[in-house]
């Protein structure tokens, strides 16, 4: 196990990047703690897999460092790093049995056949493989070598981390929630450093404690899912986190608070006083469907939406609002009652976010980027 430090870490694939678009990695500074389960989620190109394989040593960063339990390894190759990834797509040898591909690591490191049984029957037993040890890897289904790989990083003892680069992607859908629950499982277990990186933010939620929500090259928040969900310290998050997204409006301060066309959204007295310290910024309100309050009908503190749309989804609705021309959704829970043609909603305090150039105005969040 390994504590994991980024320190001023940037990478360009530019010969000679002249400005921040031309990286791929944007400088951080980022810790990844000894035994943690952690997830880095973001969309395909925010430089997720880059990340991954400059920690792992198949990449070298343009500058910074990256250091195992405070040593600068960037000079180290792969080998010398003590990591284990797991890719998109299983890595197993084909020619050799499920045993021979889990012992194949411990082999290599001269162990004597004994402690490699019993290394391997661990390992088996927990992710299930036993009856699967004397069969080709050539035969196995798509989970079933994903499984293979997973378990050569897992058999060896001297494994700093354990790196999974989206390794659920070419996993049928009914058994990724079976690995997901194994994955925890397994690190419960082992206790053993492991960074899972994702789209998918079901997948992230499921395996890791803390998650890095990554943009265009950088970490832009890094809490607990509950954490993101309630309190995002940037846009991106509160769009790329829930399902619907958070609802984002632009806005321009007023007198009391902000407003957008003619709705004034009155801000607590410590807010309008950032607002009105802070030099010339593009402001945002933000606030989850699940936290819009929907009154049964007109009173004072309401404001009055049209009804465009209800979505059904089961266990819920989704309802599109049109509001002094601003399209917002929220999601209302099986018993709530669905308004017809108008709604009547109001915005907890407590869940609206301000937002200048895309980041939250206020107490910063926990558990933000160190």
């Amino acid at each position: 196990m390994a504590e994991i430090r980024l320190r001023n870490l940037a990478h360009s694939y530019s010969r000679s990047p002249s400005g921040p678009a031309d990286y791929a990695i944007r400088e951080m500074d980022h810790v990844w703690e000894q035994g943690g389960a952690y997830a880095l989620l973001g969309p395909s190109g925010c430089g997720k897999s880059t990340l991954l394989n400059i920690i792992s040593g198949l990449l070298s960063p343009s500058h910074g460092e990256v250091q195992f339990d405070g040593k600068v390894v960037n000079a180290l190759p792969p080998e010398q790093r003590n990591i284990a990834q797991v890719f998109q797509f299983p890595v197993v040898y084909d020619t050799m049995t499920v045993f021979d591909n889990l012992a194949f690591p411990l082999r290599n490191q001269g162990m004597n056949e004994a402690k490699v049984l019993a290394k391997v029957n661990e390992i088996a037993e927990v992710l299930e493989l036993h009856p699967l040890l004397r069969r080709r890897a050539s035969n196995l289904t798509a989970d079933e070598k994903q499984k293979v790989s997973m378990g050569r990083g897992l058999v060896r003892d001297d494994v700093s981390a354990i790196l999974f680069d989206e390794p659920l992607t070419v996993i049928d859908p009914h058994l990724k929630w079976k690995l997901r629950r194994k994955l925890k499982q397994i690190h419960e277990q082992f206790n053993i450093t492991m960074v899972y990186v994702t789209h998918d933010q079901l997948e992230a939620s499921t395996f890791a404690d803390k998650i890095a929500v990554m943009y265009g090259g950088q970490i832009v928040q890094f809490g607990t899912p509950r954490e993101l969900f309630e309190r995002p310290s940037h846009t991106f998050v509160g769009y790329f986190i829930g399902s619907p997204g958070m609802n984002l409006i632009d806005v321009q301060p007023c007198a009391g608070g902000v407003r957008f066309n003619e709705t004034v959204l009155p801000l607590s007295s410590a807010l309008n006083q950032q607002v009105a310290e802070m030099p010339a910024a593009k402001l945002k309100v933000g606030i989850r469907p699940e936290f819009i309050h929907v009154w049964d009908g007109p009173n004072e503190d309401a404001l009055c939406a049209e009804v465009v749309h209800v979505e059904d989804l089961g266990t819920y609705k989704i309802i599109t609002l049109r509001l002094d021309g601003q399209l917002l959704k929220v999601r209302l829970q099986e018993d709530q009652v669905v308004p017809q043609q108008q709604a009547y909603l109001s915005f907890p305090a407590q869940w609206l976010m301000l937002y200048a150039d895309d980041i939250l105005v206020g107490p910063k969040a926990q558990g933000g980027q160190p």
